[in-house]
């Protein structure tokens, strides 16, 4: 059997014909897809990302402290994991969409918990609140901080953008756009409009809720206003849904 689908074939981890050079933990495989070298150490994935896998390679549940699952019931900023351990490669992605590696130091990452794709097994993460000027609750109030040193894969809806943000420089994305940022920027949920129409996108511009940083890290937004679908892992039905939205009057972590 021969054909162009074979440019695709997988490739070893590591660096081919270079013996004795470390292997990759996470690396890309192609632009939507993940491979994970297990020989690094186990790998934690979002609940049902694994496409393929060769060698002895088991999944479990992972555990999840009481305090992250009464968090992620109480705020609805779910993230489903499994660990991948043993000995091979497993291939991970999420409806085709863009993957990206991010390595995460001493800043930290927030992150919606719908673009986490995999992690270091070592890693934490926890639930915090966007602030909103207005306090006002609502849908997108709360994301991921991820902390300690590793690396992360996030994924996006198309190709991003990444700001810069600096003390002299700040910028503003819209809240249904941004994925990801540095945890040592300052947040701030805002509206241009009236307390009165917050609700409601403003006037017939369609744009409604923005989010501004400060500080010096980087700012991650993608080309789409919408989530990507939840729990399709289940066999539940396939639904778009829009993004963040307003945000709640309380920063920091959640339930602190």
């Amino acid at each position: 059997m021969q054909g162009t689908i074979f440019n695709y074939a997988a490739q070893p981890p590591g660096q081919p014909g270079q013996p004795g050079q470390p292997q990759e933990h996470l690396a890309l495989q192609n632009p939507q897809m993940l491979r994970v070298s297990l020989a690094a150490g186990d790998v934690v994935a979002r609940t049902g990302s694994m496409v393929g896998f060769e060698g002895m390679v088991e999944f479990d549940g992972e555990y999840q402290s009481q305090r992250q699952r009464h968090a992620q019931h109480a705020t609805g900023e779910l993230l489903p994991l499994m660990r991948c351990f043993g000995q091979g490669t497993v291939y991970l992605a999420n409806l085709a969409q863009y993957v990206h590696i991010l390595d995460v130091g001493h800043e930290g990452l927030t992150v919606d918990s719908s673009y986490v794709l995999a992690l270091d097994s070592h890693l934490h993460w926890d639930v915090v609140a966007v602030e909103s000027q207005y306090g006002i609750p609502g849908a997108g109030a709360y994301n991921l901080v991820i902390t300690g040193q590793g690396q992360v894969a996030i994924t996006t809806s198309g190709g991003p953008l990444v700001l810069r943000v600096t003390p002299e420089r700040y910028c503003n994305a819209d809240a249904d756009a941004v994925v990801a940022w540095s945890s040592s920027l300052r947040v701030q949920m805002q509206a241009q409009t009236s307390s009165r129409s917050v609700w409601r996108r403003r006037g017939q511009t369609g744009e409604g809720w923005e989010m501004s940083f400060m500080g010096d890290g980087f700012v991650l937004v993608q080309p789409s206003e919408l989530l990507p679908p939840q729990h399709t892992s289940y066999g539940e039905q396939v639904r778009f849904r829009q993004g963040p939205g307003p945000g709640l009057g309380q920063g920091g972590a959640w339930g602190r």
